[in-house]
């Protein structure tokens, strides 16, 4: 059994893709990390009018993890850009479903990415 502590912090890659930005999310989206995440799509507002986060491997996310997650979507929409969701572990479906956040993120499927652009 893995330790979740023992599990990467997480790194982010940015990808351009037809004018949009895709995030690939690596590692774990927990306490203490959310800042890395509202930094590097801050720094893509107001440029970027469509944003997908791609969390193929995120491998855990804690309530604090979920709280970023909203902390960015909140600040996509105030600059008026779309934020995305494309594959989502178990946990943080999870997550968003206890929360009834699920119907407030766009989440594009499992492996969509590709066929969207």
């Amino acid at each position: 059994m893995t330790n979740s502590a023992t599990l990467p912090q997480l790194t982010l890659e940015v990808e351009r893709k037809n004018g949009a930005a895709i995030v690939h999310c690596h590692g774990r989206l927990v306490a203490g990390v959310g800042d890395i995440l509202h930094s590097t799509i801050g720094e893509l507002l107001p440029h970027t009018k469509r944003i997908v986060l791609d969390l193929t491997d995120l491998a855990y996310a804690d309530s604090m993890g979920l709280g970023s997650l909203v902390r960015v979507y909140v600040s996509a929409r105030t600059a008026g850009c779309e934020l995305e969701l494309v594959n989502l572990g178990k946990r943080l479906r999870e997550l968003l479903g206890v929360t009834h956040l699920m119907a407030v993120f766009t989440i594009i499927g499992e492996h969509s990415i590709h066929m969207k652009f």
